[in-house]
């Protein structure tokens, strides 16, 4: 989302870096790039000038112009006030509530409150061992209710049916009553969206808001909307006491204007970003880690916590013990490992997390690694069991099988064979010697910015 915001940001910084003292002139200019940047990103205008007029005084103050490094500086000024802009410090779902704890989601037709409750049950069931109940109350869009209860099915979560000839408050009632006699400790209730805002809309919502007085009322707004995502929360933030705001569709072409903007706009936090369509594509918001990635500082935390969460930890031990044993790393083992790694997001999720990662990117622009991830699994599915386990036994008329049931040339057969030798050296290396020697492994592979320091 906000890889060409970030890409204006670090340039300018740049080129303030290794200068042993900031002059007003490149202050100025730093400061003319910053607007410009943060308006091609679409961020509402006056969120645009209160935080250029905030580093701005910043860097000509005391802080930076004393500074040994003042370009260092100026980048952890930037830093902090695109920390405070984004909201400061994460804010987690408050469920101190006698159960159930509802949570009522609002926003506009098409910005994705159905796939957010799915995805937000999944998150409290998954991360929180919460039990939990959905509803739909969108009774004017039939296709809504059938929609939440596939996914509820998909997720595994309970689903309370409702009907397009009921009233939203009727169902309301009902789910809550529901949801108590079930001792469900979470209810999330998915209300209806309009194309635009309109004034019934707004009193429906209110009239829900106070009936249910939920814990929790998050907005759902689309990041590619940009500006007018201000706009839109600005009117339902009149409308509603909102909690919380989540950024759908964030993995998409978003200039970063939304999640800059949303917060000064409503005061209320960021707690969620949808980072792709699949149920578990919800992230919890940290202002920090977010300004972080957008400077180039990458997020390494945050890849911690998707690693520990998304990887299957049962399948990471017993390739662990495999090789401890010194057992061969076969092409079973490889497509595991390709296969969490499309869990992971692909190589562009990981990369976005890595300090450095986006002058990988830029140096991989022509490629489409997520194709090849797609391709080198289908190849290894078209290998026999034998042929997996021993993989030295696929020679010239294998290859030519395993390429037609693939779909690809043979020349693709033989490129994924090479990937997957280079990887059974570096599992070999990790086994005799641990994260050491991976790190060694790795240094010939990766560019020198990708490295820990000092290795």
């Amino acid at each position: 989302m906000f890889e060409n915001l970030s890409s204006r940001l670090t340039a300018t910084l740049d080129a303030l870096r290794g200068q042993g003292r900031l002059t007003e002139d490149q202050v100025e200019r730093a400061a003319r790039e910053l607007r410009r940047a943060l308006l091609e990103a679409d961020v509402a205008l006056p969120v645009v000038r209160e935080f250029v007029e905030r580093v701005r005084d910043r860097a000509v103050g005391a802080e930076v112009q004393a500074s040994l490094t003042p370009g260092r500086a100026m980048l952890g000024v930037v830093q902090q006030e695109l920390t405070a802009v984004l909201g400061g410090d994460a804010e987690p779902l408050n469920l101190r509530a006698q159960p159930p704890a509802v949570i009522l989601l609002a926003g506009l037709q098409g910005s994705g409150k159905t796939t957010t409750t799915a995805k937000l049950a999944l998150l409290l069931k998954h991360d929180q061992r919460k039990k939990v109940v959905v509803v739909s109350a969108d009774v004017y869009r039939p296709a809504a209710i059938e929609q939440l209860r596939r996914l509820a099915e998909q997720v595994g979560v309970e689903w309370f049916p409702s009907r397009v000839d009921q009233r939203p408050a009727e169902i309301a009632d009902a789910a809550l009553a529901y949801a108590r006699q079930q001792y469900a400790e979470v209810l999330i209730v998915d209300t209806a969206g309009r194309t635009a805002i309109d004034a019934e809309m707004m009193a429906e919502i209110s009239a829900l808001q106070r009936q249910l007085t939920p814990v929790e009322t998050l907005f759902v707004v689309d990041a590619m909307t940009g500006q007018d995502a201000a706009r839109t929360a600005r009117a339902f933030a009149g409308a509603v006491p909102l909690t919380g705001v989540v950024l759908s569709k964030a993995d998409g072409d978003a200039r970063g204007g939304a999640a800059l903007s949303v917060r000064a706009v409503t005061g209320a936090p960021i707690k969620f970003l949808g980072v792709g369509e699949k149920p578990q594509a919800l992230e919890p918001f940290h202002p920090q880690r977010v300004a972080a990635r957008i400077l180039g500082q990458g997020d390494v935390l945050g890849l911690i916590e998707e690693t520990a969460r998304k990887v299957d930890h049962d399948q990471a031990s017993r390739l662990a013990a495999k090789l401890k044993s010194k057992k061969t790393f076969d092409l079973q083992d490889f497509r595991e490992q390709l296969l969490q790694m499309q869990k992971l997001g692909g190589l562009d999720s990981m990369l976005d997390k890595l300090p450095g990662g986006a002058r990988l990117k830029a140096q991989l622009a022509n490629a489409q690694p997520e194709r090849d991830l797609g391709r080198a699994v289908a190849i290894i599915g078209s290998m026999t069991s034998r042929e997996r386990r021993r993989p030295e036994l696929i020679k010239a008329s294998r290859k030519r099988r395993i390429a037609a049931g693939a779909g690809v040339p043979v020349q693709e057969v033989n490129k994924l064979l090479r990937q997957f030798e280079t990887s059974r050296e570096m599992m070999q290396r990790i086994s005799g010697g641990g994260v050491g020697k991976m790190l060694r492994a790795l240094s010939g592979r990766l560019p020198p910015g990708l490295l820990p320091p000092g290795r």
